[in-house]
């Protein structure tokens, strides 16, 4: 008998099994070369699939060589456009022509490519999908009752991360290194397992990547080029709990009952925000009695069989989007926004009238907010987030209320000053913890849930004269150039004197302008009657393990003293790529981060040679 397999049975790890029974022992299998391209192809780019069928065929190769089946490879290499094309039938197409020619019996496991070969005459052999009942995988046996995740790598020992939320620690669970031939053989069972069980399915697959969510696992498995070496990583969660577990207060749970539309989760990698936003799914499908969909990619929440989870459409989460919004859902949990367009996505949707949870990586309560800023309008944020839940080693450990006003912001007292201004509060406390607004053109995250320590200026003083400080450099670039702010209506200015008619302008128009523009009276005095040393703003960033200050390369070699509040910290020397660089685990880095924190500038002046 003569039979030609299509890629569909190479690729499941069927063929050699049906080659063996009684039926086809002895065969003459027909290997379309076009078959080999693509299984070749999809090895190329790193896919789970082409390596999973190479080996196949190699099975086939042994039974060739023990006489139970014979094994010819046949036809033309496809091109790289038909290859491309093959989702739309081009290398299937091929395949059937070859059991044309042979008058062979066409092998598949594909519904679509059996029902086209009858429809042309051709003898089908179709093979449908083979679900078997569940299995532990190999990968398994390194999962216990407290493991969290489980990371596989060639050449290196088997480690695992082993607790709960808050109490994670990485550990060795074997003393021998895993081989190629350990990693590949796993990997070929996570995928084909994949295929056959019911609960389980390939994700993402892309160059070096795939992404299997199997059962409650979810595994990625990279290979070069992707990574450097072939890996595993295997995840599940330890718990599954409900929010009674997380003993929340009676307000929060009326809250989440009654007025929360758009709620963030936010936390750190691993502090437990998914489990948490598992738990609110369950909250509103079963104790709200609402229809819950979920957002993912990948599709690894653990909730009840009502709530349905989709994933991205076509690899995109906006067409899942247009198809949530027909299906009309009560709440949609989206897990997790990480790009602006995922959360403008989440923005649109919340703004159509659906009840959205968002999970967002934060290392601070106010991070959530300021992450979706910039992306989603200011006065609009309110609309499309009213609470946020800061999760902390398992635990909630913050929880803002979000809203618009318009109102003086603190710290400013002028009625004129007013304008919208979005008030982040603690919900137990009602405290005001920040405020969001804009000054100039400049968005305002402001601190206010302590008074300003160590006597400090307050902070919309600072920004004011900061932005002060801005116009003018913007308009005399390379000036020196230093502002106290008197009052919410004066601010006085000090420049070099050689710059003071260029800013005074014809008749007082360009001071004039200046004023209009920042909406406070200015004066104009020469710089080097100020009673206070010369000095200069240093831009500050942050670089790896260093803060580092920027001077530019005509300072190199010059050594300044550096100040915050006017206060002396000490002297350094500017470098050969005009920077003075600080370790951040040092004292000094820490002043001069706390000062950018609190928008106060850091100052240099020339040491004088000794």
């Amino acid at each position: 008998m003569k039979i030609v397999p299509d890629t569909s049975v190479i690729v499941d790890g069927r063929i050699t099994g049906i080659v063996q029974e009684e039926e086809f022992r002895g065969s003459e299998v027909i290997v379309p070369e076009a078959v080999v391209s693509e299984l070749e192809y999809q090895a190329n780019r790193g896919r789970e699939t082409g390596f999973n069928g190479l080996e196949e065929l190699k099975n086939l190769q042994r039974l060739h060589k023990e006489n139970i089946i014979s094994m010819i490879f046949v036809g033309r290499r496809p091109t790289v456009d038909e290859i491309s094309l093959s989702r739309g039938g081009e290398i299937d197409a091929m395949i059937r022509a070859t059991a044309r020619e042979y008058d062979a019996l066409l092998i598949t496991s594909d519904r679509v490519q059996a029902e086209v070969g009858k429809a042309q005459g051709l003898d089908v052999f179709y093979i449908k999908p083979e679900v078997l009942e569940y299995e532990e995988l190999e990968i398994s046996k390194y999962f216990d009752d407290y493991t969290m995740s489980v990371h596989l790598k060639e050449n290196v020992v088997p480690m695992a991360k082993k607790g709960r939320p808050g109490e994670i620690r990485l550990v060795e669970i074997d003393n021998k290194p895993l081989k190629h031939a350990d990693i590949n053989r796993m990997a070929r069972e996570i995928v084909e397992r994949a295929k056959s069980d019911f609960k389980s399915f390939i994700e993402i697959e892309m160059e070096g990547a795939t992404v299997v969510q199997f059962r409650e696992y979810r595994i990625s498995i990279a290979r070069p080029p992707f990574s450097e070496a072939f890996e595993i990583t295997a995840v599940r969660p330890v718990a599954r709990v409900s929010l009674e577990d997380y003993r929340l207060s009676e307000r929060l749970i009326d809250r989440l009952r009654d007025t929360a539309k758009g709620v963030l989760i936010a936390g750190a990698p691993g502090a437990g925000k998914s489990t948490f936003a598992q738990a609110v799914a369950e909250f509103y499908s079963r104790e709200m009695r609402a229809v819950v969909k979920t957002m993912e990619s990948p599709r690894d929440l653990q909730v009840g069989d009502e709530i349905t989870q989709y994933a991205p459409i076509e690899r995109d989460m906006q067409k899942t989007a247009d198809i949530l919004l027909l299906v009309r859902p009560d709440y949609t949990i989206y897990d997790e926004l990480r790009k602006t367009r995922d959360f403008r996505i989440f923005a649109d949707m919340r703004l159509a009238g659906v009840g959205m949870v968002g999970v967002v990586h934060a290392t601070r309560p106010i991070d959530a907010i300021q992450r979706i800023l910039g992306r989603v309008e200011l006065g609009v944020i309110p609309s499309v987030v009213d609470t946020t839940i800061f999760i902390e080693d398992g635990e909630v450990k913050a929880v803002y209320d979000v809203s618009l006003t318009v109102k003086v912001p603190t710290g400013m007292q002028e009625a004129d000053l007013a304008r919208p201004v979005i008030e982040i509060r603690d919900l137990e406390s009602g405290e005001l913890m920040h405020e969001i607004y804009t000054y100039g053109e400049q968005t305002i995250v402001m601190d206010v849930s302590k008074a300003s320590p160590g006597g400090r200026k307050p902070s919309a003083h600072r920004i004011a004269e900061r932005e002060i400080e801005r116009e003018f450099r913007k308009r005399l670039p390379g000036a020196r150039v230093r502002v106290e702010l008197e009052s919410d209506e004066r601010a006085k200015v000090w420049i070099e004197e050689k710059y003071i008619p260029q800013v005074i302008g014809k008749k007082g128009k360009t001071i004039e302008e200046i004023e209009k523009n920042i909406g406070i009276s200015i004066g104009v005095e020469p710089l080097e009657e100020r009673e206070l040393e010369e000095t200069v703003e240093v831009p500050v960033e942050l670089a790896g393990n260093y803060v580092v200050l920027n001077f530019g390369r005509d300072a190199v070699g010059v050594s300044f003293d550096i100040l915050v509040e006017d206060e002396y910290l000490f002297t350094a020397t500017v470098g050969k790529k005009g920077t003075i660089k600080l370790r951040r685990d040092i004292e000094l880095a820490d002043i001069i981060m706390e000062a950018v924190k609190h928008s106060i500038p850091v100052r240099a002046r020339v040491r004088p040679e000794a």
